[in-house]
């Protein structure tokens, strides 16, 4: 039962369905679902690529995939990643933190979000509905493999409050994701680009984060997985 109330807490915490009265009354650990992560995703991934499977995969059916992507996750990666570009910005760690907390969006955000977007659109015209599921599941083991290796840059927020993932809890993720990703990418060697793509992304969110903020908050994880998911979706559009 342990494992189903994981992976209903996985759930609630990256969409916004309405999962949570089946939740238990005592408070679970959220570092202790994070397993579930990439399964959270694949299921993001299976409800927004609708549209592709219902018009097929054309310019309109892609982009109404990516709208129906961030209605599902409340844009949840989209505003973190614009949080942590805006960040950039800032004189010193504690201005990029306030920067970070800022409810309005700059000019650097915002040029993240329409570049992704339009990387995501154009991926989704060559791939379909399939390789979405793969990409959305692979790329929320992002932020496990951060919440693991980098320390919290706040004492307090969601990249404190999360804790730390157990070795265990990290390789699962791992293990689903990168099962998600071979099964769903249209060839093996497009699920291979895909995943090195993605880890090049943890790692260079992961010297970012280091250099600019000391470590991890919840933008950063947020942000590290819009970008894991796009850099996943265009290797495996590079080799369709």
């Amino acid at each position: 039962m342990d494992r189903l109330h994981q992976l209903l807490l996985a759930m609630v915490f990256l969409t916004r369905l309405p999962l949570g009265r089946f939740l238990p009354p005592r408070v679970l650990p959220l570092a202790d679902a994070v397993w579930a992560f990439p399964l959270a995703g694949a299921l993001v991934g299976a409800m927004a690529g609708l549209p592709l499977w219902w018009l097929g995969p054309d310019l309109l059916s892609a982009a109404l995939a990516l709208a129906a992507a961030v209605w599902l996750t409340g844009a949840l990666h989209e505003d973190a990643l614009a949080d942590f570009a805006d960040a950039g910005g800032g004189r010193d760690r504690n201005d990029r933190l306030r920067i970070m907390r800022d409810s309005t969006i700059g000019s650097y955000g915002a040029t993240a979000l329409i570049c992704i977007s339009l990387l995501r659109v154009a991926a989704l015209v060559a791939l379909g509905p399939v390789a979405l599921i793969g990409a959305a599941g692979a790329a929320r083991v992002a932020p496990v493999l951060l919440m693991r290796s980098l320390p919290a840059a706040r004492a307090d927020g969601l990249g404190q409050g999360a804790g730390q993932p157990s070795r265990g809890a990290t390789a699962g993720a791992a293990a689903i994701g990168a099962v998600l990703l071979i099964l769903c990418a249209p060839t093996v060697p497009a699920a291979f680009l895909a995943g090195l793509l993605a880890m090049a992304v943890v790692v260079a969110v992961s010297r970012r984060a280091c250099r600019l903020l000391g470590g991890q908050t919840g933008d950063v994880l947020g942000a590290s997985a819009a970008l894991a998911e796009t850099a996943a979706l265009v290797g495996m559009a590079a080799l369709t």
